[in-house]
């Protein structure tokens, strides 16, 4: 048979059903409350009970025409009463469906794991490294002359551009973060000769950087020109150190074989600058 408008559900409802045998009561309790006898059809050993015969004690509660013997069998049909559902076939539920939240209980994984430890769903978590901080970035800023030559010298960047935590020193150069980890550090240099001597004369340059100013660099990138003898002279070096986040501190040292020189004062050429490792 034909039908108009938005085709009837089938499936997800069974119509509610109720039996009562062994009962020597002018009345039956319902299983489900009603609001009128319209509610539903009563049968005593199969007979239909006309709704004249019967009343609406209570909302869970019918009396009947008579008194029941034990062997007297009531049925109970619910008209329209959707008590039970059925299991949706997959993929037939989608999002538009569902009404408000679900508990996380109710998912078949209510927490994830960050790091080895159990975070439930809709709480909060911090995820161990956290950011690239602290970091910086400093520059020199006019040259720094009065190097010797033939032994490390420390430069002093004397600007800066960025300093999260304030942790760049611009009176020494030194970088000093409060936070314990690895550190990614790098410096850029440009060497000017400052010999005095019209002839070129930079010919073995090291730039480095040093861990709390003791001993060799931890780094050094080495450059020898044997006789292709220049008076300036560009390069980088960098290096992942870990700095305990109290008192280690990292700098950069430049070290050129024969003549005094200079640190060439400028952003683009001259720069230090690190930040902290995610780890």
């Amino acid at each position: 048979m034909g039908y108009v408008g938005v085709p009837p559900q089938s499936g997800f409802i069974t119509t509610a059903k109720q039996r009562v045998t062994s009962s020597t009561n002018n009345y039956v309790d319902l299983d489900h409350s009603i609001s009128s006898l319209a509610d539903v059809i009563v049968w005593v050993n199969f007979v239909k009970q006309d709704s004249t015969n019967l009343s609406l004690t209570t909302s869970t509660r019918i009396t009947l025409g008579g008194t029941l013997v034990s062997s007297d069998i009531v049925e109970i049909a619910y008209l329209g009463k959707a008590v039970a559902t059925q299991t949706p076939s997959s993929g037939t539920v989608t999002s538009d469906m569902l009404s408000g939240s679900i508990a996380n209980s109710k998912l078949a994984n209510s927490s994830i794991t960050l790091n080895g430890s159990a975070v439930s769903l809709g709480g909060s978590a911090t995820v161990s490294g956290g950011d690239n901080t602290p970091y910086f970035l400093a520059y020199r800023s006019g040259n720094q002359t009065g190097f010797s030559g033939n032994t490390w010298n420390e430069i002093v960047c004397n600007g800066e551009d960025v300093d999260s935590a304030s942790a760049y020193d611009t009176s020494t150069g030194r970088f000093t973060p409060q936070t314990a980890g690895y550190y990614h550090i790098q410096f850029v240099a440009l060497a000017r000769d400052f010999g005095g001597s019209s002839t070129q004369s930079l010919q073995q340059v090291m730039y480095g950087i040093k861990k709390n100013n003791t001993g060799d660099p931890i780094t050094i990138n080495y450059i020898d020109l044997s006789t292709d003898e220049l008076t300036r002279f560009s390069s980088t070096v960098s290096t992942i150190v870990y700095l305990n986040g109290s008192s280690d501190f990292v700098s950069p040292f430049c070290y050129v074989v024969g003549n005094s020189f200079s640190i060439h004062g400028e952003r683009q050429y001259t720069n230090f600058s690190g930040y902290k490792l995610i780890t």
